[in-house]
């Protein structure tokens, strides 16, 4: 008889399921509060941002309801376990770190390869981002046309082609959700700041300074978005 294949299920999902585990075992009532995300970590061993992006699953599956800055709730009415399904084959904070490592490469690649127009087309996105202060869907257009046009003026259509991928990861449902709870009003506006550095730096063509800019920009999404 052959051994069955092990699966190596991601760490938010286990910890969504543990506390799924917790709804149905009468550990947290519907309706009710679960404990805060720091207590969570603490119980299960694993870090905050872990548990966000595991909250963010369950409300995804409607299993909880997360009010920002009162708390997240056990839904009054759970879902049947064939909805109960997340359907992301992603974890968020992969995609983020996935976007520092690629990103801070093109953008390297953009100040040492881009043409005098693409340097100036690039800071007068950086100064137009500025008039948007809420991350709303205008907000999102122009910063992604901000990090293509960087991927463009690496000079190799495969890397653009590569970013445009990952960027329609970042559009999915679940970042969505992400950001509709914890990119607040001042999110667009501490961005824009790391946007006019980014610009800055590969238009004056120092390859190491727009890395690190670039660098500095995710990692601040992800310190904003995940904890």
């Amino acid at each position: 008889m052959g051994l069955a294949v092990l699966k190596t299920e991601r760490l938010y999902r286990q910890i969504a399921n543990a506390i799924i585990a917790g709804i149905h075992g009468g550990d947290f009532v519907p309706g009710g509060a679960l404990p805060p995300e720091r207590e969570l970590a603490r119980q299960l061993g694993v870090s905050r941002s872990s548990v966000r992006e595991a909250l963010i699953a369950l409300e995804m599956t409607g299993y909880v309801s997360i009010h920002t800055g009162t708390g997240v709730f056990v839904a009054q009415t759970l879902p049947q376990p064939s909805a109960g399904k997340e359907t992301e084959n992603f974890s968020l904070h992969d995609l983020l770190q996935a976007r520092e490592a690629y990103e801070s490469m093109l953008a390297g690649m953009a100040a040492r390869n881009g043409s005098e127009a693409q340097r100036q087309q690039l800071l007068s996105l950086s100064a137009a981002l500025q008039a948007f202060n809420e991350n709303d869907a205008a907000f999102i257009e122009q910063d992604k046309g901000f990090h293509l046009l960087i991927s463009e003026m690496s000079g190799n259509d495969l890397l653009r082609e590569m970013m445009e991928n990952l960027w329609n990861k970042r559009d999915s449902a679940h970042f969505r959700r992400l950001e509709r709870h914890y990119a607040d009003n001042t999110f667009a506006d501490e961005m824009n700041a790391d946007h006019q550095r980014i610009a800055e730096a590969i238009a004056s063509g120092d390859e190491q300074a727009a890395q690190a800019a670039m660098r500095d920009h995710l990692q601040h999404v992800q310190q904003r978005l995940l904890g």
